[in-house]
């Protein structure tokens, strides 16, 4: 593997990781009404499991409201049971064309809760990116074993690869702390 290689590869592998990163994010309930929040809410539908998204219109129209239009009404009882199947904790209110969901304010224990889970996802994507950085560094030396490349370019190219690593747990952390700080405002 030649020294562009490994770090395309690195940095692709980091993108990859910040993007989960940011879809977990996305499912964690803040005080608001966000479509986002039944994201992972997967219907039984037609004799298979089809993501939410897929089978209707999720919107926002109020700070404390969610409401789905199915594209295809002889689902919504489908799509109610799913959303009451889900560990979500929302009672959805079906009224033969439209499913509303009206969200809770969250409560402080709640609160507390979600930002512990924020802080283990943004540290299982430090421990990934950690993962990946020790793999770009096995292919550097494997290269300079190979005599493909020379050692101080072996070096150098760690030393890209750290560099890699502190950018995006940087922005891992900038994410968690944006994310933690919408959970915890009223």
């Amino acid at each position: 593997m030649s020294v562009d290689e490994i770090l395309l590869d690195a940095e692709d592998r980091m993108e990859k990781a910040i993007s989960t990163l940011k879809n977990n994010l996305g499912g964690i309930r803040t005080g608001r009404a966000n479509p986002g929040l039944v994201d992972s809410v997967k219907v039984e539908a037609w004799g298979s499991l089809t993501p939410l998204k897929h089978l209707a219109v999720v919107g926002a129209p109020e700070p404390t409201q969610i409401v789905i239009r199915p594209h295809d009404l002889t689902i919504i009882k489908d799509i109610e049971k799913a959303i009451v199947a889900s560990d979500l904790g929302f009672n959805p209110q079906n009224d033969g064309r439209v499913i509303r969901i009206n969200v809770p304010p969250l409560s402080a224990d709640v609160r507390r809760k979600m930002v512990a889970r924020i802080k283990e996802l943004a540290e299982e994507t430090k421990v990934s990116m950690r993962n990946i950085r020790r793999d770009a560094n096995r292919s550097c030396d494997q290269a300079e074993k190979d005599k493909t490349i020379s050692e101080d370019m072996r070096d150098d190219t760690k030393e890209q690869i750290q560099e890699l690593l502190k950018k995006y747990e940087s922005e891992v952390g900038d994410l968690a702390k944006t994310r933690e700080a919408e959970v915890t405002e009223d």
